[in-house]
């Protein structure tokens, strides 16, 4: 049964093309070049000190509405899993307006990892998080990655990353956090809306902006 977790407003929105163009450039930039370049693989990355990186056999997604399944499948993949998009979708209820909610996403990420309680859906409901919902996602990211796994996060808005790259998606969309150093403070995205900026690392509070009104999948 579902629970309306994240609010109505926010979820139908996630992976939505407006016809105003806030997200369906980079989206559609995304769909031209999945055609052309091949799956990558990221080498794992283990360190001492308060850091990790999984190992992902990255995909772009092969639509402008698919980011809900494709940052599935490439949280998946850090556990060794290929599983087609098209299956995940249908699960998820995903059709052309996106993925409504983090709910739909975490129980196919708990089958697919064979372990009914592997992955739980966390809120932050407020429009900006607050110190706790920060530290929150924090300690969530490295126990998930610390266990071999991926986070799944909705996110709507813009948000900057640690070279100053700049990353939009104000109608919604949904990334894998496959990686942390310094201890969670930094957090490392695969992104499925442009192969061309796969990767990124983003500083833990603004993961937490970028994500509230809406949640994540995590262990």
């Amino acid at each position: 049964m579902r629970t309306d977790l994240i609010r109505k407003t926010a979820l139908t929105a996630a992976g939505l093309a407006f016809t105003g163009g806030a997200i369906a450039g980079p989206i559609t930039a995304a769909y031209a070049a999945s055609e052309a370049k091949p799956a990558t693989q990221t080498q794992t990355d283990r360190k001492p000190s308060g850091e990790r990186q999984l190992g992902v056999r990255y995909e772009a997604q092969p639509n402008f509405y698919y980011c809900g399944p494709a940052a599935t499948r490439n949280a998946l993949s850090v556990q060794g899993k290929d599983i087609s998009v098209d299956a995940m979708a249908k699960e998820m209820g995903t059709t052309e307006a996106g993925t409504n909610s983090i709910n739909d996403i975490t129980p196919v990420l708990n089958k697919e990892t064979g372990k009914t309680d592997a992955y739980r859906s966390v809120e932050i409901s407020t429009p900006a998080a607050d110190d706790k919902q920060t530290d929150t996602l924090r300690a969530d990211i490295v126990k998930t990655v610390d266990d071999g796994r991926a986070v799944v996060a909705n996110i709507a808005g813009t948000s900057v990353d640690t070279d100053g790259g700049v990353h939009s998606f104000e109608g919604g969309h949904y990334i894998s956090v496959v990686g942390y150093r310094d201890g969670g403070n930094i957090v490392k995205i695969a992104d499925s809306a442009d192969p061309n900026t796969a990767s990124y690392e983003v500083t833990v509070e603004h993961l937490a902006d970028w994500i509230a009104t809406r949640g994540y999948a995590t262990s």
